[in-house]
């Protein structure tokens, strides 16, 4: 699950950072043309929410498995 949340946060600075490299420059699309090829944001917030779901439903399996024993 932290590492979930770790993918979500991430994804918001990685967005963060990039808009703001953008809007300092004077010829946007040369940036954007030249820019090294780096994953969409969504993939690491989409990543990151699966993280958390798969880790939320190991904590309930888990506990179960201690329940019952």
């Amino acid at each position: 699950m932290l590492l979930g949340l770790g993918a979500v946060i991430w994804d918001r600075s990685e967005k963060k950072g990039y808009y703001d490299a953008i809007s300092g420059r004077h010829d946007v699309r040369e940036y954007l043309n030249h820019n090294p090829e780096r994953p969409e944001f969504g993939a690491l917030k989409a990543g990151g929410w699966i993280a958390i779901s798969i880790g939320f439903l190991l904590l309930i399996a888990g506990g179960v498995f201690w329940i019952i024993g």
